[in-house]
């Protein structure tokens, strides 16, 4: 018994540490505990005056992908951080962003579009090149508000 006495309390020590650093990493910088659920709701929720105040829509568009017997024909919905950032994306959507827009898509393989998965890391990289691009302000999200994808 007293052999085992001294790996017994190591024992306990080690998983009490380890409790003890999880359990500050599982809190925020402001010592609240981070939860994804709690996050969620407290980013602010927007009323739809407000969503259409800050949206913008791009009409079709039908470009070749990179794989080129395949063809899309698209429609995008863009959300912006404020007014400012959406009055300046009105000015250059259609002499900036929908050249990087079919660019893009140039650049796409149909199989990286067959699944939403890609459709969504798409619509993270477009967000990226046009919020390069965009003078002031920034592109919060892009999606698709149409989208067809056929073999030529």
């Amino acid at each position: 018994m007293k052999k085992m006495l001294p790996w017994l309390a190591t024992s306990l020590l080690a998983i009490t540490l380890i409790v003890v650093v999880v359990m500050v990493f599982m809190q925020g910088p402001n010592g609240n505990k981070i939860d994804t659920h709690t996050a969620a709701a407290a980013e602010k929720k927007m009323t739809a005056d407000e969503i259409v105040a800050v949206s913008s829509e791009l009409g079709e568009i039908k470009t070749n992908l990179a794989d080129i017997d395949h063809v899309v024909v698209v429609s995008f919905s863009f959300k912006l951080s404020d007014k400012k950032a959406k009055e300046d994306f009105e000015k250059i959507k259609e002499i900036t962003v929908k050249p990087i827009i079919i660019q893009t898509f140039a650049d796409t393989k149909s199989d990286e579009l067959a699944t939403a998965k890609g459709r969504i890391q798409f619509n993270k990289k477009l967000t990226e090149l046009i919020n390069e691009a965009l003078p002031e302000g920034k592109l919060a999200s892009t999606s698709f508000s149409a989208f067809v994808m056929a073999p030529m």
